[in-house]
């Protein structure tokens, strides 16, 4: 697993590798880069997948302030030290309120973005829940099917098992509340700010993105398109990547500039 040091310590991250196109993926709290592994097969060869573990996260050792502009000066820092600009982007959860954030931001590092399963509000108005308590979780497992026990009564078992190594979690409990306490809030003005080509998925069973906020922000952003999936439930990459996946190549395939191989 590669690495690259930024300003706030050492990022890990995954790269499909090869010859096509640059595609960042930024993965969603309690998530690791290896989330994207299955997506990341399906559009290869003409996209390269490179998926970071993101600060407070998986093996990066990055620390410090857990809120948007930390996310997305990261994000921002990464795309520029590996020379991906202008870099196709792709987020989920978390992620994707860091990638259309920092399209909005840094509009001269994305070429285009995909947004998974969030909305431009991310406040209780929009969610009903929008914060997972995990005070007082485990941090140690005896075996890995205690592990396992324990995260099946998670929305994501194996998404949550990512993150289980030599029986320990990778992330710290407190860091993982103040991460989603800094990504809750209202973004009309950054994702209305957006300037590329956006696509945003939504899973039909969506428990963060409802119908109604998703028609509004297609609606309140010029240009951008929506796809739903059905029953793929938040995690669509891992769900279903075939339909995923095809729905990204398509739209990368009519917005890019660049061609695979270029």
């Amino acid at each position: 697993m590669p690495t690259v040091d930024l300003p706030h310590g050492r990022f890990h991250y995954e790269d499909a590798g090869g010859r096509g196109l640059p595609v960042l993926a930024l993965h969603g709290t309690f998530g690791r880069g290896r989330t994207f592994a299955a997506l990341a097969e399906r559009l290869l060869p003409d996209y390269r997948m490179i998926a970071p573990d993101l600060r407070g996260h998986g093996l990066t050792t990055a620390g410090g302030d857990f809120n948007r502009e930390a996310f997305v000066a990261d994000a921002a820092q990464f795309v520029e030290t590996l020379g991906l600009a202008p870099v196709l982007l792709y987020g989920h959860s978390l992620g994707g309120v860091t990638a259309y954030q920092l399209a909005a931001r840094r509009p001269e590092l994305v070429q285009a973005v995909v947004v998974e399963d969030v909305g431009a509000v991310t406040d209780e108005t929009a969610v009903p829940e929008p914060v997972l308590d995990v005070t007082g979780w485990p941090r140690r497992f005896a075996t890995p099917a205690e592990a396992a026990e324990f995260f099946a009564t998670t929305p994501a078992q194996e998404y949550f098992l990512e993150s289980v190594v030599d029986g320990e979690l990778l992330f710290d409990l407190d860091t993982m509340m103040q991460v989603q306490d800094g990504c809750r809030g209202v973004w009309w003005t950054d994702w209305e700010a957006v300037g590329c080509p956006l696509l945003l998925l939504r899973a039909s069973n969506s428990f963060l993105l409802g119908p109604e906020l998703a028609t509004e922000m297609v609606r309140r952003l010029r240009g951008a398109e929506l796809v739903v999936l059905d029953d793929t439930g938040h995690w669509m990459h891992r769900k279903d990547p075939d339909g995923c996946g095809a729905a990204v190549r398509a739209f990368f395939g009519r917005t890019t500039s660049r061609r695979p191989g270029g």
